[in-house]
């Protein structure tokens, strides 16, 4: 009977030793530090996209689009004009200054009233080294599906 006693007395030890050992398995886990991207010195922008591709869309349907940067300076980003390359390409941009580490959106609208391919520019005058950048916008808009209404004929 004390052969059975002793018996199980050692192997409840034995069990506690490996949860413990388990448990010091589980919080000596080592840490690795993560990378950070490297600063430009100055004010610096990173879009996710330079080109938005419509693809092809309706006649009329909604032209707006985004673009979404980030400050990757150690300086405020100051956008002092966005210019589309012509009138059916209307940009906005932020009014204030993006600070570093910020994320911010330049809007975009196609007048998709206008049929068939098109690509067109947004030229950004930026607080940069570079000073400038242009992204792309471009797409195909179907015709409009609803036959025109025929011309009235004039009466004699």
């Amino acid at each position: 009977m004390s052969a059975v006693a002793v018996f199980a007395c050692s192997g409840a030890y034995a069990q506690e030793s490996a949860k413990k050992k388990s448990k010091k398995a589980k919080t000596t886990k080592v840490e690795t530090a993560k990378p950070e991207a490297a600063k430009t010195e100055g004010a610096a922008i990173l879009f996710e996209s330079e080109t938005i591709d419509y693809g092809t869309i309706a006649h009329n349907a909604d032209g707006k689009r985004e673009f979404v940067f980030t400050n990757t300076g150690t300086q405020p980003l100051i956008i002092s004009n966005a210019q589309g390359s012509c009138g059916c390409t209307v940009p906005t941009k932020p009014e204030k200054p993006i600070l570093p580490g910020e994320k911010g959106v330049i809007g975009v609208k196609y007048a998709t009233d206008r049929v068939g391919q098109f690509t067109k520019t947004v030229t950004l005058t930026l607080n940069t080294k570079e000073g400038s950048k242009v992204l792309t916008i471009k797409g195909n808009v179907l015709p409009d599906p609803t036959p025109a209404a025929p011309a009235a004929t004039p009466k004699s």
